[in-house]
Parts: structure tokens; sequence; C-alpha cells
């Protein structure tokens, strides 16, 4: 596999929290001066070619696949197109966990669903039902995820504290979706699983 293949497939893997020289190296198992020439390499590919609508940002010292500037106004289209206003399973799941648990990395939005959730988080950024918090005060500093005023008018909320409870939400998930692996990764995030309610089986 080629260098700047594996570089790409990490940096969208990493999504808006990026990843570092060292961590490209380590992954890779190259030494940072390859690893950095071959960034240079995909970057400037990125920038040479105007049918690519990605290019790699970097901020401080983490590199971040994102969109060029220029398609800006057609994802805020996307965004807010009447086409897409109704939010996908996907997209529920993550402001679900944005709402119970913020603020939270997208890091850790992916590891209580289970996959990948950058795509999410940019649609619900854009359609400003969730918004940066802060980050964190450690490498990379990933950033925080909460919700917005616009979330709480949303859906007709004074306060956080009248979001449903777990138990109701659990009710309406295995109403639509039984056997839900993702709720069942969440309420044991929430309530941790030495609360959860007995079962017939454990009495």
């Amino acid at each position: 596999m080629k260098i700047t293949g594996q570089i790409e497939a990490l940096l969208f893997v990493a999504g808006d929290e990026g990843i570092s020289l060292d961590e490209l190296s380590f992954l890779i198992d190259e030494p940072t001066a390859k690893i950095f020439d071959s960034l240079e390499e995909l970057k400037q590919r990125y920038l040479a070619n105007d049918d690519i609508a990605i290019h790699i940002l970097e901020v401080g010292n983490h590199f971040i696949l994102t969109t060029k500037r220029e398609y800006a106004d057609i994802i805020k289209n996307y965004a807010q197109s009447p086409l897409s206003n109704t939010l996908s399973q996907a997209a529920l799941e993550t402001l679900s966990i944005v709402a119970y648990k913020q603020p939270i990395t997208r890091l850790k939005i992916d590891e209580i669903r289970g996959v990948q959730s950058a795509g999410s988080v940019q649609k619900l950024s854009a359609r400003q039902l969730i918004e940066e918090k802060g980050r964190v005060d450690g490498p990379g500093r990933p950033i925080l995820y909460g919700t917005t005023n616009y979330f709480m008018n949303y859906f007709g909320l004074e306060t956080i504290e009248d979001l449903p409870s777990i138990a109701e939400m659990e009710a309406e998930i295995d109403r639509e979706i039984p056997s839900d692996l993702f709720f069942a990764n969440f309420k044991e995030e929430m309530i941790g699983p030495e609360s959860q309610e007995p079962t017939e089986e454990n009495g």
C-alpha cells in the first residue's frame, strides 16, 4: 500500500479531531520525515486538482482532512435542503449522545455508537443543532460538542433537564428498532451496567 493512501485513510477516519505526525508515523511504521513528505505530496495533489473537493488542514500539530473553502456554499445548501430535513438514524443517535453526554468529543461519540460519526457531527453542526463548547486540554485539543439554543427550540425544551428519561427513550427506540445495539451501548454509558433494570434471568 502506498503511504499517501494510508495517510488519506487515517485522515478520513480521524475526522475533525485530526491526527498528529507522530501518530501517523507510528501507525504506518515509517519515519516522521517520510510521513511529512507524503503529507505534502498529498496536499499538493489536492490543491493542484480542481476536481478534488478536499484538502489537508494543519491545526497545531494535527492534520485534518476537510473540504476546500469554495465548496462551503454547496455544503451549506445540502445541510439546509428540505430533502435532508429529516434526521437520519445515524444523526439521531449522534444527537442523542451529544444531548445526554455533553460536552463530548467526536471520538467518544464514535466509541459509544461503534461506528464513525464525522458525517453526522458535521450535518448536525451545519443545521445548528450542536456546536463547539470548548476543547479538551490534552493532545490535539479535540473539540467538545454540546447542544445549541436552536436545539432547545427545535425540540420544545426549556432546559436540558426536560429531555425524556432513559426509560422513555428506550421504549421509543425498542418500538422502532428491536434489539438495537446502539441503545444498549448508550444506556450502559449513561447509567452503567450495574444500574440497569433486572431481567427475568438475573432476577
